[in-house]
């Protein structure tokens, strides 16, 4: 059970997306598509959610649980922080050869990746400093 806590959130986003990606033809491409609408009520605005705004809101709260995932001082964070930096990796690596994938979203979500990398290695080197004790 300990281990599937070690499993980078961020993977089960990017997951969701090479699937929304390949089940979009040029005619009805998904990531476009609306997920729900809005009216506010003070404005009277219309609030659209497509897919792609979805996936970056979802990305938002992704790093922020990942973020809070690496305050844990053991050996499945260190696991957690080779897995989000493998992650990383094939964001980048479908950012960079893809051309499915060469969208404002996905930069998006590979920058949050990046930042849960960058973040995930932070706090838990800072944590360690607190847990020396010298003399």
């Amino acid at each position: 059970m300990r281990t599937l806590l070690s499993i980078p959130l961020n993977m089960i986003v990017l997951l969701a997306y090479n699937v929304i990606i390949f089940m979009s033809t040029p005619q009805t491409y998904l990531p476009d598509a609306v997920v729900a609408q809005f009216v506010i009520p003070s404005s009277g605005a219309t609030l659209t959610i497509t897919w792609n705004i979805l996936f970056v809101l979802v990305g938002i709260a992704v790093l922020y649980i990942e973020i809070l995932k690496s305050t844990r001082a053991s050996m499945q964070a260190v696991l957690d922080h080779v897995l989000s930096l493998c992650v990383f990796v094939v964001y980048l690596i479908e950012l960079l050869v893809m051309r499915e994938m060469g969208s404002a979203t996905f930069l998006i979500l590979t920058l949050l990746s990046l930042i849960d990398v960058i973040a995930g290695f932070t706090v838990s080197l800072s944590t360690a400093q607190r847990d020396i004790t010298l003399g």
